[in-house]
């Protein structure tokens, strides 16, 4: 009896050790569980109004699952636009250390760098698993991230909206001559081919944008697609809704001040980036969902159009013009732009044969 008692002792002891041992040897691990007994609490301001559907109740699941997946050692605290921070100064003020992170639209931040608008999608370009793919696996994040770096900045992928519409018109586009003199809500490498084809664009947050259009402050206005669209009731101010081109696959962020999410830990950083994961995947799926609904019930009262032939002839001439001007001003709009067509190139081929032919021999 007593060597057997002696033998499990000797045996639980070696385990102990075991582990002891494993646990010191993998660093990786050092900080697991370092959160236990106290709450880190974040600030989380965004551009969109108060649980806004799918962009702002994604946000709201992802802080809600920071928590119980920590334990409730991390609590992120949402703050809806204006709250803390008005929309669109989102981005200065997580830079400025005064918030901890933002949920917001990449491209609304091309006056800081042109090259942000590549991350935030490409006219004619990436669908949103291409992005989404480019970014992860093509080398994108890695240049997202050292170029906010510079800006006090760490991204992370926080949705995407599917492809989005053309907008919607309150005159019929029935040539690129139409565009001329137009004022319209459009952000972004879009605006920027807009413009060239004679729209005046205009930057507008969400909760300005109805009352705009409504009383002929702008003409047209892009936003995302029927789901959303619907619910502002562009429907009731406009009468002509365009196929869009502009934003195959809008990525949106989720974006932390860099030295408040340096000092987190290892495991809350896991449980964020995770988050994040999950939360992009599952917008891009509601999006599909509700804009299949939401489509339905639009199809009934309005024109749903597609931009006349000229106009995307020339409007691939200008996206071209644009790119290649900003090339050459900004060298880190050409470093982004050349990694993202090394992708292009690479994906292809592939997307022809597998993706793109299974579409167009389906109907």
């Amino acid at each position: 009896m007593k060597r057997r008692d002696f033998l499990t002792t000797s045996a639980l002891a070696i385990g102990v050790v075991g582990i002891s041992g494993c646990y010191k040897e993998d660093k990786s691990y050092k900080d697991v569980n370092i959160n236990r007994g106290k709450v880190v609490k974040l600030k989380l301001a965004t551009s969109w109004p108060a649980h806004f559907p799918i962009m702002g109740t994604g946000v709201d699941n992802f802080a809600k699952s920071c928590g119980e997946l920590s334990g409730g050692s991390l609590e992120i605290k949402v703050y809806p636009k204006n709250i803390l921070v008005p929309a669109l100064q989102v981005f200065d003020t997580a830079s400025a250390s005064q918030i901890d992170a933002f949920h917001s639209g990449v491209y609304y931040w091309k006056g800081k760098n042109s090259a942000f608008s590549i991350f935030g999608g490409m006219p004619l370009g990436l669908t949103s698993e291409e992005m989404i793919t480019w970014l992860k696996f093509g080398g994108g994040i890695e240049l997202w991230r050292e170029l906010y770096g510079k800006f006090n900045l760490y991204p992370l992928i926080g949705g995407s909206t599917g492809p989005q519409m053309g907008g919607w018109f309150k005159k019929e586009i029935k040539s690129v001559s139409d565009l001329k003199g137009l004022k319209m809500r459009i952000p972004g490498l879009g605006g920027e081919v807009m413009k060239k084809l004679g729209v005046n664009p205009i930057l507008l947050p969400a909760g300005e944008i109805f009352t705009s259009l409504e009383r002929g402050t702008i003409d047209a206005t892009e936003w995302v697609g029927p789901a959303l669209d619907k619910m502002m009731g562009f429907d009731k101010a406009a009468k002509y809704y365009y196929k869009g081109w502009h934003e195959p696959g809008s990525i949106l962020e989720i974006t932390f001040n860099k030295n408040r999410w340096e000092k987190l830990s290892k495991e809350h950083q896991a449980i964020i980036t995770t988050a994040s994961e999950a939360m992009t995947a599952n917008m891009v799926e509601e999006f599909r969902y509700k804009n299949a609904k939401a489509l339905q019930e639009l199809s009934n009262h309005i024109e749903i159009k597609t931009f006349p032939k000229d106009m995307m002839i020339e409007a691939k001439k200008a996206l071209d013009e644009v790119l290649e001007d900003e090339a050459k001003k900004n060298i880190d709009f050409k470093r982004v732009l050349d990694n993202y067509n090394q992708f292009v190139k690479l994906n292809t081929p592939w997307n022809n044969i597998s993706t793109k032919h299974i579409l167009d021999i389906r109907g």
